[in-house]
């Protein structure tokens, strides 16, 4: 009698949780736990945008000409930081599990957020912002590695969509619930611009807190291998850049990774300050011209959700370094559209906001689904670190360059930038494709 395969493979090799097929050991409880982390860490760390928006007019009244810099030195902080914890963590994880980091890391970026608008001098608030990067680095370096621990490869793209379909509703309901109705909520109860920017904190630091024990009653304990399979911890070390050497895949994941985790925070940033810069040019109170910044983004993660639902598909049907190919090439032409945006706020600009959220979350998805698939399971968090350290290292260019452009050129130049350098990965994935394209993923 003739087995069917995907029988064989749910009874030998895992469960299914609604359209994606888990690693033995990984329960459907597992999985709902996970789509929680990804909904909430990903919300939760989109708050600094709003947040710095917010700190800066109501408790500095900085000017808006001062901004861009400011907010590109704190973006360079964060990046400093993550560089310095994301190869630590993805090292320690691979050692003694992922569940413990993951907790105390969105524990920590939210005491980061407590002491944010505390803070009465900009190098003050740089100190803060080095905590909430260090909580930050443990959190996203879980979920990046979880990510890639839970899913069968056939449904890796699924899997990353459907995490990533929950990331975009984590940032949509707290930039519109914490970034744009809580401030003017507060305001029209009598407080000022500065107590509704603790009053908006305190509540954020509190949610980080509760996900921190969610994370923990339940996702998975220990690590993807067994005891005696896990390797020395300084092959450990220098795995994630080793792997980049011997699979030319992992490296392009590396140079994805240096552009797609900067879209993210270019696109968080100066979304954000560009309609905040925006509305208070129009005379509106800083707190609700933050408001309006955050629903522009609001706007391109819009886009960014319902593009998902064809990504996800896509990047289980076709080899993932053409995915990958095409990812950038989206990415390139979303970032570069923001050069025909004159007036953020106004209704003609929201296609624009709408394809750039597409390019963003293409990039990001597209990397993230290609590590997931190339990183070896016994070094996976050590690669995963690499991987987003990378990131780091392109947000820290990015954020920096992308401040002072955004003050002295035009506030649309940081997103051309990245644009541009979209377009040069895309390049290169081509390139890969052609020399080492790697497996087409099997049907589920």
């Amino acid at each position: 009698m003739k087995t069917d395969p995907t029988t064989a493979e749910l009874d030998d090799q895992g469960r299914k949780f609604l359209f994606v097929w888990l690693q033995p050991g990984i329960t459907g409880l597992n999985a709902v736990f996970f789509l929680y982390a990804a909904f909430a860490t990903i919300g939760l760390l989109t708050f600094v945008s709003p947040g710095t928006a917010l700190v800066l007019n109501a408790n500095f009244g900085m000017p808006a000409n001062e901004q861009g810099t400011v907010s590109g030195d704190l973006v360079l902080i964060t990046e400093i930081v993550q560089i310095l914890v994301f190869g630590v963590v993805g090292v320690i994880s691979d050692r003694i599990g992922r569940r413990e980091l993951f907790a105390a890391g969105i524990f920590i970026m939210g005491l980061g957020y407590l002491l944010y608008p505390f803070a009465e001098s900009v190098p003050e608030l740089l100190i803060y912002r080095g905590i909430y990067a260090l909580g930050l680095g443990a959190s996203t370096g879980m979920l990046g590695t979880i990510l890639a621990d839970y899913p069968q490869d056939r449904s890796r793209g699924k899997f990353v969509a459907l995490a990533g379909f929950f990331n975009g509703i984590g940032v949509l309901v707290v930039t519109v619930v914490f970034g744009r109705l809580a401030p003017p909520a507060f305001i029209e109860m009598g407080y000022d611009a500065m107590q509704t920017t603790k009053i908006v904190h305190v509540i954020v630091f509190t949610a980080c807190a509760v996900s921190a024990v969610i994370y923990m009653l339940g996702l998975k304990k220990g690590t993807p291998g067994k005891h005696e399979e896990r390797l020395p911890f300084k092959e450990l070390v220098v795995s994630g850049y080793a792997e980049a050497v011997r699979n030319p895949r992992i490296g392009l994941s590396y140079a994805a990774a240096f552009v797609a985790r900067s879209d993210l925070v270019i696109l968080g940033t100066f979304t954000v300050l560009w309609g905040t810069v925006a509305g208070v040019s129009q005379g509106m109170d800083p707190a609700l011209a933050a408001a309006r910044g955050a629903g522009v983004f609001g706007i391109s993660q819009g886009g960014a959700l319902l593009w998902l639902c064809v990504l996800g598909v896509f990047l289980d049907r076709f080899n993932r370094v053409t995915g990958t190919v095409f990812c950038m090439g989206m990415a390139a032409i979303g970032y570069s559209s923001m050069l025909f945006v004159e007036d953020p706020l106004a209704r003609e600009s929201i296609p624009l906001f709408l394809l750039l959220g597409v390019g963003q979350i293409s990039a990001f998805f597209g990397a993230t689904t290609l590590i997931s698939q190339e990183a070896p399971k016994l070094s996976r968090g050590a690669v995963v670190g690499a991987f987003n350290t990378c990131g780091a290292i392109g947000i820290l260019v990015a954020g920096g360059l992308g401040g002072r452009l955004f003050d002295a050129i035009a506030p649309s130049a940081p997103f051309v930038l990245i644009g541009i350098l979209n377009a040069c990965v895309m390049l290169f994935a081509i390139y890969v494709r052609i020399k080492a394209p790697g497996p087409i993923p099997v049907k589920a």
